[in-house]
């Protein structure tokens, strides 16, 4: 059953969603995730899985917001050599995501907060979301920094007491971190292997394939990754988020 008081769109009916508008709901907070590979240890859904509860969160906080049904997959081009993953371009994106505000603002939703957390979506969010903000009357916010958003988790590692820091992060400590406090189950922790440590070029990623700088997909290592990292990380994402949020909706 249903519970009326979920922050989730997809879980509402029209009716309930009506009632929330009428009763001062306006914004809605969209995951923009992917499927693609995680290394051996972690489903595609990764990306995804840590948006939604970014955004669930997110949306608690703020009180007046609703978390909208993520957007997947994404521009995950440069993992392709990993089966499974699957990708779209960076138009399909855009032009998903300006329909999907589109919608939002019809239903008269007034601020459309967009939340990439797969770092080849960063870049389609912000050139989208001000070509969109400027047809539609919501405000459309973009919270795709991706540096911000790394160490946002290193942050987040650091505070439930994990020295361990990433420098480029995928599948590693930290993204294993957000599964085992989201979805414990999905963590193939007898799969649990290092990767590729260090800085990595996201320039080479992109240009010559994820596989050309680590065999198993992973970027660092996901051993050091605990449960109560991840809930640190998705606290200090969404506090820090929800901050921006409401700072550009009072602006507006």
């Amino acid at each position: 059953m249903t519970d009326e008081s979920s922050v989730q769109l997809e879980d509402m009916t029209w009716t309930d969603v009506e009632t929330a508008l009428e009763d001062g709901t306006r914004t809605v907070v969209v995951p923009v995730g992917s499927i693609e590979q995680h290394g051996p240890h972690l489903p595609l859904k990764m990306d995804t899985l840590a948006g939604e509860a970014v955004c669930a969160r997110i949306a608690e906080k703020l009180g007046d917001a609703l978390a909208g049904p993520a957007i997947q997959p994404g521009c995950s081009a440069h993992h392709m050599e990993f089966p499974g993953t699957i990708t779209i371009s960076p138009e399909t994106l855009m032009d998903t995501i300006e329909s999907y505000c589109r919608s939002l603002d019809d239903h008269g939703f007034e601020c459309i907060a967009l939340v990439p957390t797969h770092g080849g979506n960063f870049g389609p969010v912000n050139t989208v979301a001000p070509e969109v903000a400027r047809d539609i009357d919501a405000t459309v916010v973009a919270l795709a920094d991706l540096e911000e958003n790394m160490a946002l988790m290193n942050e987040g590692m650091a505070e439930a007491g994990v020295e361990y820091q990433e420098p480029s992060i995928h599948a590693g400590a930290a993204e294993t971190a957000v599964v085992l406090a989201v979805e414990p189950d999905l963590v193939r922790t007898d799969r649990l292997e290092p990767g590729a440590e260090g800085k990595i070029s996201g320039t080479r990623m992109i240009n010559e394939g994820f596989d050309a700088v680590t065999e198993n997909g992973v970027l660092g290592d996901p051993r050091e990754g605990t449960a109560e990292a991840g809930e640190a990380i998705i606290e200090r994402m969404a506090t820090a988020y929800a901050e921006q949020i409401e700072a550009e909706r009072d602006i507006d």
